[in-house]
């Protein structure tokens, strides 16, 4: 995470949701219900349209190339061509079957279309009211969170939730996920033989947590966990050779 500017050691400190809070879980919202509205389409149109196809290529081969088949096999191909042809249907070229895959492709539909079933198209419908229903969810979440405030004085903080935690209350502070995802844990008890209770730090979602954060390591006395940094990589030119036999 950036350094946020310093601030006085007893200026109150307030930290709003950020804009990009707000830009992810819009963007999450809108994605999930984007894709439920898909899967009902599906269900309602695409998985149908479908099957319309896969039933008209069954037709295709049992109605049309049989009919081909039958006729070449009783030598009456050229009176069949002129009567399929006369229907409307296609009867093949030049002596050779008609072909699913000229048909198809005249009006547009795949080569190898999909059969659906009953259930695969119920499918759709569960995952797209599922889907959608956690998509507004998520956005409920996003509204709900618009006025939250994490605030800080000079002795203690307040969680968006109201919470009130003294510094000299927290006992171990984890910080290892701070660089990387802007996430701070605080471990705290409120009394000497209180349970232990955990808090967190998110400058991702708060403007000016960091504010907070460095404010809570300069009061508190206990456990700083940081990232413990990868060791260097070994020099094989500083590497002693081995002893050799005489």
């Amino acid at each position: 995470m950036e350094s946020a500017p310093p601030v006085s050691s007893t200026e109150p400190i307030v930290c709003r949701v950020t804009p990009w809070y707000f830009r992810r879980l819009g963007l999450m919202s809108a994605m999930l219900v984007g894709m439920g509205l898909y899967f009902l389409y599906d269900g309602k149109y695409g998985y149908p349209k479908a099957n319309e196809i896969a039933a008209q290529k069954d037709w295709f081969e049992q109605t049309v190339l049989k009919g081909y088949d039958e006729a070449k096999a009783a030598n009456r191909l050229d009176a069949w061509v002129k009567e399929t042809e006369a229907k409307g249907l296609p009867a093949g070229k030049n002596g050779e079957p008609p072909r699913w895959v000229s048909y198809a492709a005249e009006r547009g539909w795949p080569e190898k279309p999909h059969k659906y079933t009953d259930r695969e198209i119920a499918e759709q419908f569960w995952w797209g009211g599922g889907t959608i229903l956690i998509g507004l969810i998520v956005g409920i979440n996003m509204l709900l969170n618009r006025k939250k405030v994490l605030r800080g004085a000079e002795d203690h903080w307040i969680t968006p939730e109201g919470q009130t935690i003294r510094f000299a209350d927290v006992f171990r502070v984890d910080k290892r996920k701070w660089d990387n995802k802007g996430l701070a844990y605080a471990w705290y008890r409120q009394t000497s033989d209180g349970p232990e209770k955990k808090a967190v730090i998110d400058d991702l979602k708060f403007d000016g947590a960091a504010h907070i954060l460095e404010r809570l390591i300069a009061r508190f006395k206990g456990e700083l966990i940081e990232k413990i940094p990868d060791a260097p990589a070994s020099n094989p030119a500083d590497t002693p050779p081995p002893n050799q036999a005489l």
